[in-house]
């Protein structure tokens, strides 16, 4: 089991690190793999084989929307304190399907970026095309 989370793990952040400026950080040790766009974390991944997870950003509704929907698999930011965990959801990667996962990570991407000002989003959207 622990080489297809191994894998999955691999998959995933090749799947974020992807998105335009973004980078792995471990602001906080080895655990959770944080991934970053202009110094903000988007996406905190927790690679443990019992307890394999990821927290990410999500519009206050949206997410509440998501913890009724797949309730138990989806919940608030397990770490996060008070007001930051209606922003945030901790998604048990095991348990959800692959898609839905991905679509999550892009609204926690976007909900990122759009917090910057537009020039910066500009320089973030900004393809190399050409």
């Amino acid at each position: 089991m622990e080489r297809s989370i191994k894998m999955k793990l691999e998959e995933l952040i090749q799947y974020c690190e992807n998105k335009n400026k973004a980078y792995i950080d471990y602001p906080f040790g080895e655990i959770p793999i944080c991934l970053k766009v202009n110094n903000k974390i988007f996406a905190e991944i927790y690679p443990l084989e019992n307890d394999y997870k990821i927290t990410l950003k999500c519009e206050p509704l949206l997410a509440e929307m998501y913890r009724k929907q797949y309730e138990g698999i989806v919940v608030k930011g397990y770490h996060c304190p008070g007001l930051q965990a209606m922003h945030r959801n901790t998604i048990y990667i095991n348990e959800i399907e692959e898609e839905i996962l991905l679509e999550m990570i892009d609204h926690s991407y976007q909900e990122v970026v759009k917090t910057f000002s537009p020039k910066v989003q500009k320089e973030i959207n900004k393809t190399n095309i050409g």
